[in-house]
């Protein structure tokens, strides 16, 4: 069984940044890849970034050069970093990962979600 928990969610203004911190916990043996995902009332989830356990990165073209992901693979830990928060940007964020839990089980995980409210 693997847990993961979210936090840094809130209310923020327009053009103010916050911080999500996702950890993963649990029968762990790899991480493979650590996502975040994001659901506006109304629509489909969406993916908003993810990084492999090498480090490569992919954004949503509405994120690039606003949002930076970053893990910390000692703590099991996925970080996403907003910056220049839109109010479109409005969702219900979502930590994803995918890994093994033996050399040959794979797991993919989803935390419980964090509101992130961006308004005046």
């Amino acid at each position: 069984q693997v847990q993961l928990v979210e936090s840094g969610g809130g209310l923020v203004q327009p053009g103010g940044s916050l911080r999500l911190p996702c950890a993963a916990s649990g029968s762990i043996f790899s991480i493979n890849r650590m996502g975040w995902y994001r659901q506006a009332p109304g629509k489909q989830r969406e993916l908003v970034a993810a990084i492999t356990s090498g480090g490569s990165t992919n954004y949503a073209d509405s994120v690039k050069g606003r949002f930076t992901i970053s893990r910390d693979n000692a703590k099991n830990t996925v970080y996403l970093q907003m910056n220049s928060l839109k109010p479109e940007d409005t969702a219900v964020y979502y930590c994803n990962v995918r890994g093994k839990t033996t050399m040959s089980s794979s797991f993919d995980y989803w935390g419980q979600g964090t509101q992130v409210t961006v308004s005046s």
